[in-house]
């Protein structure tokens, strides 16, 4: 045994306390944003940096890195298993290890993620740059992953989904993008973990076509109207009259009906706006 090793073990009793978070300074402002549930869900992987403490202990400080099998070299303990683990999962392994060795008698462990490697996302669909991303920390939210991808490009659409686990179940969620920087409503941007996939939609389309000075496909707005679509459009040519305005529009059965809407209706997506010529 060496001089290192005896002198841990001669320290293994220590009066009980509360436990002690210990982050490192650049882990401050990622606790200070990240809401707690979304800490706890988070599972190290391999590649993944953290900083162990033990309360009045400063002999079992280490900051290491999770090696591609999951584990880490730790004092007293040698290997131990870390991957897969939340971070209060992993604080419990390792104060379950140096209390069963009777290292420590009540040791107050405090594990926090400095970087985050072994962890990645997918983002595809249309979005600047399509690809797989890693999770930098443990508090990555989808906003800033879509940011990292390049942004949704002029033809994706304000509706995003993300699917991936999470507790082990199968998880899918659609998020409004706009919604998520409304007023108070921040709290709405989700937390990304291990393995997500963003998928980024199309947006939806509408079709003008006949006597309109921009005939072609349009974006379909949120709320847009007919006459809203056709101002879009340029508005009418000299030879187009409202009166001979119709809309195709598919219905639940995929047949086509044509209405007659008023300038104030609300298109749908994939509706054909047809503008006929006047006949006077």
């Amino acid at each position: 045994m060496n001089a290192t090793t005896s002198k841990l073990i001669s320290r293994r009793l220590f009066a009980s306390a509360p436990l002690l978070l210990v982050a490192a300074p650049g882990l401050v402002w990622a606790q200070q944003s990240v809401p707690a549930a979304a800490n706890a869900q988070y599972r190290l992987a391999a590649g993944d940096t953290i900083r162990i403490s033990v309360y009045q202990s400063a002999d079992l400080t280490l900051e290491t890195r999770l090696t591609e099998a999951g584990t880490i070299s730790y004092p007293l303990l040698g290997s131990v298993a870390l991957a897969g683990l939340t971070v209060s999962e992993a604080e419990k392994r390792i104060a379950d290890g140096l209390r069963t060795g009777n290292f420590v008698k009540q040791p107050q462990v405090s594990v926090a993620v400095q970087q985050v490697r072994g962890n990645q996302v997918s983002v595809l669909g249309q979005v600047g740059k399509p690809g797989r991303y890693p999770l930098e920390t443990g508090n990555v939210q989808l906003t800033d992953m879509i940011a990292t991808a390049g942004g949704v490009i002029p033809g994706g659409a304000d509706q995003v989904v993300v699917v991936g686990t999470r507790n082990g179940q199968p998880y899918r969620a659609e998020i409004d993008l706009p919604s998520v920087f409304g007023a108070g409503r921040r709290a709405n941007d989700l937390t990304l973990q291990n393995g997500d996939v963003i998928w980024v939609e199309r947006a939806p389309m509408i079709y003008m076509y006949g006597e309109v000075q921009k005939p072609g496909s349009l974006r379909l707005e949120r709320g847009m109207t007919v006459m809203q679509a056709l101002a879009a459009s340029g508005g009418l040519t000299q030879r187009g009259t409202e009166r001979g305005l119709r809309v195709h529009r598919r219905d639940a059965e995929g047949k086509v009906r044509i209405i007659e809407p008023a300038m104030t209706d609300k298109l749908q997506p994939e509706d054909i706006v047809y503008i006929r010529e006047s006949v006077f």
